[in-house]
């Protein structure tokens, strides 16, 4: 695993020249049956750091060109706003034809999903970079199903994820997430969960963001007043990224 990643970075493209975003990383998964691909976000200077924290990003892709986020990361890292953070962009895609995206297979509260995470790919990451090795330094974002995603993986991944990043999920396709969040006992999880006002499972997540307040879950709420698109989510990129990585007071 170390020499393949000394390869990919040996030929990769820079975020700019204060960071590195490898090329694509194919990875072939024993518990899903199938390849995927992920990009890794690398600060500058991380070969010097040690036990870093770690953003794990489902619809990867989307948030690199869509979102822009290695160009937020750079500038949040240079302005000493948030503290240095090795970001895993996931590719949900099938990497033999980007066509066959399987998100809505894997984001459904699959546990071979979280299984794949939890037993292949971040030891791999853990075992490459900098990275600390324990749930306090993982967190997991997504939008729309990867923001199901998160909330699913806090539900039955919190012994593996720390922070739960929600950016309008769409909650509706697991109808018993919500009651399942209000049953369970409260999970040691700090929960970023934004929505737009309108055309975006507002009603559901107002719903959701009353239910954790309710069990007492550190939070941070945001609606905003847009639809269910990248309009929307790319300008709270800044404030997720704040939210879990600003420098401790």
């Amino acid at each position: 695993m170390k020499r393949l990643a000394v390869l990919f970075l040996t030929f990769c493209t820079a975020a700019n020249a204060d960071s590195t975003l490898t090329p694509d990383i194919r990875i072939t998964s024993d518990v899903l049956g199938y390849d995927l691909q992920y990009r890794v976000y690398l600060p500058d200077g991380h070969e010097s750091m040690q036990n870093l924290p770690v953003l794990y990003v489902t619809d990867g892709a989307g948030y690199i060109k869509q979102g822009k986020m290695p160009r937020v990361l750079n500038r949040l890292i240079k302005q000493e706003r948030i503290d240095p953070v090795i970001v895993v962009f996931v590719d949900s895609r099938d990497p033999d034809n980007l066509k066959n995206n399987r998100r809505n297979e894997q984001f459904v509260c699959n546990r071979d999903y979280l299984e794949f995470f939890s037993t292949e790919l971040i030891p791999g990451i853990e075992q490459t970079y900098s990275a600390g090795n324990d749930r306090s330094k993982r967190t997991i974002l997504g939008v729309s199903f990867g923001g199901l995603n998160a909330a699913c993986f806090g539900l039955i991944g919190s012994d593996t994820f720390s922070g739960i990043g929600m950016h309008s999920p769409a909650n509706h396709a697991v109808p018993a997430l919500l009651s399942a969040y209000e049953k369970a006992p409260l999970l040691p999880l700090r929960i970023f969960l934004s929505t737009g006002d309108r055309f975006d499972n507002e009603k559901s997540n107002r719903k959701f963001r009353k239910i954790l307040r309710d069990k007492g879950y550190p939070m941070e709420y945001i609606e905003v007043p847009y639809r269910h698109n990248w309009d929307n989510w790319e300008p709270l990129i800044d404030d997720v990224l704040l939210y879990f990585f600003a420098p401790a007071t």
